[in-house]
């Protein structure tokens, strides 16, 4: 009878390990003393599994790690991947580089709570959409050995900051001004990156810190998924980091939402959906 005891009792520890398993709010980092935060989801099963570390967007003064990545989370769950989505210090009342301190301390933090999760360290990606999508580019192009990653998903983020904010003050019919003003006014846009105006010193600050000018030769490879009516972050900014990372090797992808403007949530039609298993695809074939 004891013995049998013991056998169940083996067995709900074993269910218990391989099931699915979902916390929010947890904390990964405490620069400064303020606690930074992650969602993750680690589906059921042993594992190991391949993982998304996901960094949402909004202007870098808003949004959060609940809301903005939120079609990314069923997507990833039922094609068997961890993810984990983090919240990150913003404007107004911080700035670059804290943000991307935050990315990297998270991507720590996975790769050290590895086993705990069943994640595979080899097969982790970096997605990012809007501000997010600067953050994993930065990211993808500032790499560290212990921040170094396999794959870059860049949804609709800047690369070119410079070139964005004189396309955004020459054409202003061509974007959406009211959202991109609402968050100029909080310390995002330009003023994230320390830059007051767009001068020599204020483009030279967007220039150093816009990851198309960190390319280099054995970075990780990047996909790129991108409305081509984008209204906030020109399309013209994903083929042009593309063919940046093709120059020195590097390989680089795009798929392009025709008519799509930012934001996926508004990827509504069906003949938009086809980022969702191109994606995937190219995620399975670049971590195999």
């Amino acid at each position: 009878m004891r013995k049998s005891i013991f056998v169940l009792a083996i067995a709900c520890a074993a269910t218990l390990s391989a099931a699915a398993v979902d916390q929010k709010d947890v904390e990964y980092a405490r620069p400064g003393g303020k606690p930074v935060l992650l969602d993750l989801h680690v589906p059921d099963g042993p594992g190991p599994f391949p993982a998304a570390i996901l960094i949402h967007g909004g202007g870098f003064d808003e949004g959060s790690k609940s809301t903005n990545v939120k079609p990314l989370f069923d997507v990833l769950a039922n094609a068997g991947y961890a993810w984990f989505s983090i919240d990150y210090r913003m404007a107004p009342e911080f700035r670059q580089p804290e943000a991307s301190e935050d990315v990297s301390s998270a991507i720590k933090w996975v790769k050290a709570h590895a086993a705990t999760y069943h994640v595979d360290v080899a097969k982790i990606a970096l997605i990012g959409e809007s501000a997010g999508g600067f953050l994993v580019n930065y990211a993808g192009t500032h790499e560290t050995p212990e921040t170094r990653v396999r794959a870059v998903v860049d949804i609709y983020g800047p690369v070119d900051y410079g070139k964005l904010a004189e396309e955004r003050r020459d054409h202003p019919e061509r974007f959406n001004m009211t959202t991109i003003s609402r968050h100029a006014a909080n310390g995002g846009g330009i003023h994230f990156f320390g830059a007051e105006q767009l001068d020599a010193a204020g483009l030279k600050k967007l220039h150093d810190a816009s990851p198309i000018f960190a390319v280099h030769k054995g970075m990780p490879p990047f996909l790129c998924i991108h409305g081509t009516k984008d209204d906030q972050v020109s399309y013209e900014q994903s083929p042009a980091m593309c063919k940046a990372m093709k120059v020195v090797g590097v390989s680089c992808e795009v798929i392009p939402i025709e008519g799509g403007g930012h934001g996926m949530s508004g990827w509504k039609a069906p003949e938009q959906q086809h980022w969702k298993p191109e994606m995937l695809a190219w995620l399975k074939k670049t971590m195999q």
